[in-house]
């Protein structure tokens, strides 16, 4: 790309503003978190009627019919708040249950068995309760008039929305609210969903009781009930979510803070650790060197990742050991520099690379930021679309082991394993970033490669977002599968044949792949200036805004 400064791979300039700043995967989205900042909202206000709008235009990667989570700035006490506001398995099914429905050993993809209760609208509830100042009327009120009258969808979502189509139109009620012609909206079609508009008005007149305690609640317990599902109104009416503390490790002087299971966060934290024994500087950007550093660094967090990450509530994590220095030199002195490794030992099923998510990161006047990540998981859910309501139910009960024996095994009332993890980045005890990359199993991979592009090889956060990425798949995973054969490293384009061929001799299994490099969004805040930074990345449909 031709530009006349900056990185070549740039796709753009940072965004700069003083007043509020918001990075979403949708520009409506991004649009309307700028608007509600400008009636006076906060950032999360923004953050809340952003997810919103994005659980309409973006029923790929999210929606109330999913989980949520959170970490918050807030300015006032310059303090650092998590919210996990995952679902739980309904309590009705029993472990044997489940497994004598299961004869392959794995929770199916779609369909009822994989549908745990949504946590999203408890978590919008639980946020601006505590860091709120508009009405709920208001921030819901954009999402409703696009539901009712319609928004062209894009790129990006028309494509996934069609993959979703073929897979998930069989399942009831999926096919009259998301194919509306009998196929799935084109690039620039109007869509709208007159239903989900109704659900969110549900929800501004009954308040989150609404949700997990009335209509709704209702109408999903007769609906799974109806197609042999367990979900129920007990489920719903039982649910909280839960205020979490982030947990950190300091990066080279930066602080990067994270969310502990039952996600994946802390292994970003692992592997940051890993690789702060390394002069990643000296290597360069896109080396062999680095890149194979990267990869094994992520063979071993992923181990880990396998083993312990699971609900809390069910398992002692050991996390403080996890994420400490002396158990990272443990773990580093396993890398070869010379040689990939095969196995550390554990394999990550092709299946875990289609989590769809949205990230959107949110900052207003008074230095309050929001990061936060919303997901069904895999792009449009479980396909399990009930009665009126305009949204589909998520599918994370996948992710729970059948192995009795495992920390990540499946129990009733129990939060599975999730992928989807908020960041947030301070300095010197001040707000430096609120970021988030989107995409199942990339979502750690892709936080740490944004981190050394910033850090280590000193990118502005658009650069560092729009450089190109590797993947690495293959790894041990939460629900039993075990890497033996080294997994496979993708390159994106933007990585020459040399590099792949200097990857190869180091003994990786590699290979080309378009897609599933996740998604990038961030604020950056210099707090000396007043000053936002945003970045939004080419690979998602969004866009970064401010005033």
């Amino acid at each position: 790309m031709d530009r006349p400064s900056g990185k070549h791979f740039s796709t753009r300039s940072v965004v700069m503003a003083t007043s509020g700043m918001a990075a979403t995967s949708h520009p409506l989205a991004t649009q309307v978190a700028i608007d509600t900042l400008k009636l006076g909202g906060t950032a999360v206000d923004g953050a809340i009627a952003a997810n919103a709008v994005l659980g309409l235009v973006e029923p790929t990667g999210s929606g109330i019919g999913g989980d949520l989570f959170a970490i918050n700035w807030e300015a006032e006490t310059e303090t650092l708040s998590g919210l996990n506001a995952s679902g739980r398995s309904p309590r009705e099914l029993s472990f044997e249950q489940m497994s004598s429905s299961c004869p392959d050993g794995r929770i199916p993809t779609y369909g009822p068995l994989s549908v745990s209760t949504p946590g999203a609208v408890d978590g919008w509830f639980k946020l601006h309760e505590k860091f709120g100042h508009l009405t709920m009327a208001q921030l819901l009120a954009p999402a409703i008039a696009y539901a009712e009258e319609g928004f062209p969808v894009t790129e990006i979502i028309a494509a996934d929305w069609a993959n979703d189509a073929d897979l998930l139109g069989k399942y009831p009620g999926f096919a009259s609210v998301f194919l509306p012609r009998g196929r799935a909206p084109i690039c620039g079609e109007i869509f709208t969903n007159p239903r989900l508009a109704d659900t969110y008005k549900r929800i501004v007149e009954g308040g989150r009781d609404e949700f997990y305690c009335g209509h709704i609640a209702r109408v999903i317990h007769d609906y799974m009930a109806a197609n042999a599902g367990f979900l129920t109104y007990a489920d719903f009416a039982e649910h909280t979510s839960e205020w979490v503390e982030p947990v950190a490790t300091n990066y080279r002087g930066y602080d990067v803070w994270e969310l502990p299971p039952n996600g994946q966060g802390i292994a970003v934290l692992q592997m940051l650790n890993i690789l702060e024994g390394y002069d990643l500087n000296s290597l360069g950007w896109g080396s062999p060197e680095y890149l194979h550093l990267l990869v094994e660094t992520k063979k071993l967090a992923f181990e880990d990742r396998a083993h312990f990450y699971s609900d809390p509530s069910f398992s002692d994590i050991p996390v403080a050991e996890l994420i400490s220095k002396p158990y990272a030199s443990k773990r580093r002195a396993l890398i070869d520099l010379g040689q990939a490794s095969r196995e550390f030992p554990f394999g990550e099923p092709e299946h875990l690379n289609r989590g769809d998510t949205v990230y959107l990161t949110v900052a207003d006047k008074s230095g309050n930021m929001i990061s936060l990540i919303q997901s069904n998981f895999r792009g449009m859910g479980s396909g399990m679309t009930p009665g009126d309501m305009g949204f589909v139910l998520q599918d994370r009960g996948e992710m729970f082991s059948l192995d009795p024996r495992h920390a990540n095994a499946y129990a009733p009332g129990k939060r599975p394993f999730h992928t989807i993890i908020p960041a947030f980045v301070t300095q010197n005890g001040e707000p430096y970033m609120s970021f988030g990359v989107m995409g199942a199993d990339m979502q750690p991979q892709g936080q740490v490669q944004v981190l050394n592009n910033i850090i280590d090889f000193g990118m502005d956060i658009q650069a560092a977002g729009d450089a190109p990425r590797v993947r690495h798949d293959g790894s041990s995973d939460p629900m039993g599968a075990k890497m033996t054969d080294g997994g496979t490293v993708y390159l994106e384009s933007g990585h020459g044949d040399e590099t792949l061929a200097a990857l190869i001799a180091l003994g990786h299994h590699t290979a080309r792949g378009a897609g599933g490099y996740g998604g990038y969004q961030a604020i950056q805040r210099d707090s000396k200036n007043n000053i936002y930074f945003g970045a939004s990345e080419s690979r998602k449909d969004g866009q970064a805004a401010g005033f």
